[in-house]
């Protein structure tokens, strides 16, 4: 029996378990949404939530601890200053994991792992992006309709020519 084993292994030695987590935590708050296994899902989920957890006093002190997980200094700019500050009030559970189904080669439960909240800008750009689509839509419809009448008249021009 596996007794007193407070972690998964995930069938790795420890230098390379430990930089899959590092990866895939820095991965998780740089895109707020990643996909993967279930073990990975749930060990990452542990790490992710006290880094959020120590993030959400913004010291020196707290920066250096998740600054050892985190290598790069954008990511943790924004773990502090943007999605910290959003979990100010909830006292856990900053993440949550959505079973998606099976992988196709080995059967393995995929699941999404996620933040609760996602940032404000994020759906800033989505919304500029839905109201710059139409217009280019637009445009291009104008465009081929310009370019298909010279096109039927060249055609028309040489059936008669024929």
């Amino acid at each position: 029996m596996k007794h007193r084993i407070g972690y998964n292994a995930l069938s790795r030695k420890s230098s390379h378990r430990k930089a899959l987590k590092r990866n895939m935590v820095t991965s998780l708050f740089k895109y707020e949404r990643i996909e993967t296994t279930k073990a990975k899902a749930l060990e990452v989920r542990r790490m992710a939530e006290k880094m959020i957890t120590r993030a959400k006093t913004d010291s020196v002190h707290g920066r250096r601890i998740v600054g050892k997980n985190i290598t790069d200094k954008a990511i943790l700019a924004k773990l502090f200053t943007e999605i910290a500050p959003m979990f100010k009030d909830r006292k856990g559970g900053y993440t949550r994991i959505l079973k998606i189904g099976l992988r196709q080669g080995d059967a393995a439960e995929m699941v999404i792992l996620e933040l609760v909240e996602k940032t404000e800008d994020k759906k800033k750009t989505k919304k500029d992006s839905k109201k710059a689509a139409p217009k280019k839509a637009k445009k291009e419809a104008k465009e081929t309709k310009a370019e298909k009448k010279p096109k039927e008249s060249k055609a028309k021009e040489t059936k008669e020519e024929k």
